[in-house]
């Protein structure tokens, strides 16, 4: 098993849902992110999701966007955010999954990029834009290797697409709880204990939420009707607002914590 197998399973064990937090690699800058990937492990996150800045981030509302801007600008590359992964492991054994579009790895070699990032010591990837069964129409993108392969289901799978997709998961479900781009919501969408069960009903793998969730109250109530919480936007827009500032990982340390508890005071 991989880390992320190994987090789940001492997870299951103790009765609790996962906390699994997103950053932007290289926001606001690539030294300060690494100080804030400490602060996570710090605050209790169990897997981190580092996303790789891509230019044309669709699937993200504007929080993430303007991350992913701050990033480039402040000169994240492929390469460089694999050395962020890199310098983290050196000190964490804290599971992370790299959550990327196609288009940035497919330009740094498909099959390279997986071989990297698994010698940098990342433990899975999640494609926001390629359909495992388009895939498995290109062998170039087909390549496996030990990096777990997150899958992504929404509001919106067709039921019949459901099946398949959660069979092919790996380390653990992504459940999009909402429709629409990435952001912090003031309610959490309807159905979502429902929505998990359906899934699950397909796979062994757990189920986590994102999407939305932005307070402990939040928090709680995801933790209590999946395997795991994630949250992102919220996140993103603490290392928004004290970027600027020396002590923005303790900032979104601080931040962090209190979701953290509550997720897990199921």
């Amino acid at each position: 098993m991989n880390r992320i197998d190994q987090r789940f399973a001492a997870l299951r064990e103790a009765g609790k849902p996962a906390f699994v937090a997103y950053v932007c690699a290289g926001d606001p800058d690539l030294d300060h992110c690494l100080d804030i990937l400490f602060a996570l492990e710090r605050a209790g996150a169990d897997v981190i999701e580092l996303g790789v800045p891509f230019s044309d981030p669709m699937a993200d509302g504007v929080v993430n966007q303007m991350a992913a801007h701050r990033a480039l600008e402040a000169g994240a590359t492929v390469p460089k955010v694999l050395d962020l992964v890199r310098r983290f492991r050196e000190r964490s054994q804290t599971p992370t999954v790299l959550f990327t579009y196609l288009n940035p790895i497919y330009s740094y070699g498909f099959a390279k990029f997986h071989e990297d990032a698994a010698a940098a010591g990342a433990d899975g990837v999640l494609l926001l834009d390629l359909p495992p069964d388009e895939a498995v129409l290109n062998a170039e993108l087909t390549e496996g290797g030990s990096l777990r392969h997150i899958r992504l289901i929404a509001p919106t799978t067709p039921t019949e697409r459901i099946p398949q997709l959660a069979a092919a998961a790996e380390g653990f479900v992504y459940y999009v709880s909402r429709e629409g781009v990435t952001g912090a919501q003031t309610s959490l969408a309807e159905g979502i204990a429902e929505n998990v069960a359906a899934i699950k009903a397909h796979t062994a793998v757990p189920v986590v939420v994102g999407f939305g969730i932005s307070t402990p109250d939040q928090a709680a109530a995801v933790g209590r009707a999946s395997d795991g919480v994630v949250v992102g936007s919220a996140i993103v827009r603490e290392i928004e607002r004290h970027g600027a500032e020396p002590d923005v990982a303790a900032k979104v340390e601080a931040f962090v914590k209190p979701l953290v508890d509550a997720a897990k005071s199921v």
